[in-house]
């Protein structure tokens, strides 16, 4: 019988072996440009997926979306019906606009592959196939049956997967998410931060500036006021961030604003942190005068937060790290994902993709030796048996 870590040597060198092509396919998914709003886009980088899938002797299913290019769905053609099951989970949509190659060409040199959405998150993408091939390929059986689903919206909100994932997630035992880790270091994801979108629109009473000022009600000076009570709202110290983006309002200079709006973007760390932020946004009254205040939103994503479970699973990933001399550590994001998702609902460990820098930047690059590291963790993490606790 072979030993944990005579399995662990054996995965790190078919992976070496594999390397080159490893580093081509990942190349080939990132010259597959697939931005979130061109759902045409993405048939070509799905329809390479599902063949690569079904080479794996996985069955799939695609799934299109109406405003979005949908998502991919595979499982095992052989597999025992009553084991319980592990999701893999992804997206292949990159916030890059098309024709951004062109500008931004992909690259390996001083052992950075560089590219759009070469560490958001195509490595994630690779690493997942070939996990699974190096399975196949040294004949080790996953006790837990992997499941794979990969998403083409998860930059815009993950608006028509979502229902997949959290079907997935309540069935599945526990979730591993390829977004990329966090900082040059690769600290694995524990925790993530809940993310909510308010719009305050004020109503006023449109007047000429010039004649009749005092006749009116200015929407954006009463927003002014809504803006500082807003930021008043930031607590740093619990991880609670309030910011105003994006403020519109006024027809013209010489015009008394008969209507103003902000959209806010909310972080928080915990649930109960974002009922109390939402009910505090949602209690602001007019400060001036004859004007009216609608407020609309609330948290989209529920934080990812360090659960039990959660970090039964961490402690598992890193036990596995150590037997391929990683020392991991782990990491909370302030950025949301489908992680946040999935850990409403089963055990879930986020940013095992490669480590890199530059997600949505244009310095994007992972390192090019972390590629099979990363695979290797992950394979790992793919055949441990423990059935984790709900």
């Amino acid at each position: 019988m072979r030993s944990k870590e005579h399995i662990a040597n054996e995965i790190v060198s078919s992976l070496q072996k594999h390397y080159e092509h490893m580093t081509l396919f990942l190349k080939k998914l990132v010259a597959l440009e697939s931005p979130s709003k061109s759902k045409d886009s993405q048939h070509a980088l799905f329809q390479l997926l599902e063949k690569k899938f079904k080479e794996l002797n996985y069955y799939t299913i695609r799934v299109k979306g109406k405003e979005t290019g949908g998502y991919l769905y595979a499982r095992p053609l052989q597999r025992q019906k009553n084991n319980p099951l592990q999701l893999l989970l992804g997206h292949c949509d990159t916030v890059w606009d098309l024709d951004t190659l062109k500008k931004f060409p992909i690259k390996q040199q001083n052992n950075k592959i560089s590219g759009p959405g070469s560490y958001d998150m195509k490595a994630g993408l690779t690493q997942i196939l070939y996990a699974l091939l190096t399975l196949e390929e040294l004949q080790l059986s996953a006790y837990l049956t992997p499941v794979v689903l990969i998403n083409s919206d998860e930059e815009i909100g993950s608006i028509e997967s979502t229902d997949a994932i959290k079907r997935l997630s309540k069935i599945c035992n526990r979730a591993f998410v390829l977004e990329p880790p966090l900082g040059l270091d690769g600290r694995l994801k524990t925790a993530r931060k809940g993310i909510g979108k308010f719009v305050i629109t004020v109503k006023g009473k449109a007047a000429h500036a010039g004649l009749d000022p005092e006749k009116g009600a200015n929407a954006i000076v009463e927003l002014s006021h809504q803006v500082q009570q807003l930021y008043a709202m930031n607590d740093f110290e619990k991880g609670i961030t309030v910011n105003v983006g994006l403020i519109q309002g006024g027809y013209s200079a010489n015009v008394i604003a008969a209507e103003s709006s902000a959209i806010v973007d909310v972080r928080v760390l915990n649930k109960n942190d974002g009922q109390y932020i939402t009910d505090k946004i949602y209690s602001l009254k007019p400060i001036m005068p004859n004007v009216e205040l609608k407020i609309e939103g609330g948290i989209g994503r529920q934080p990812m937060e360090r659960t039990p479970r959660n970090q039964v699973l961490w402690r598992i990933a890193k036990t596995k790290g150590k037997l391929i001399g990683l020392r991991l550590k782990q990491g909370i994001s302030g950025g949301g994902s489908d992680g946040n998702t999935t850990s409403l609902y089963t055990a879930t460990l986020d940013g095992l993709g490669t480590t890199g820098d530059g997600a949505h930047a244009d310095h994007e690059f992972i390192y090019a030796d972390k590629l099979v590291e990363r695979t290797a963790l992950l394979t790992l993490l793919l055949l441990d048996e423990m059935v984790i606790a709900n």
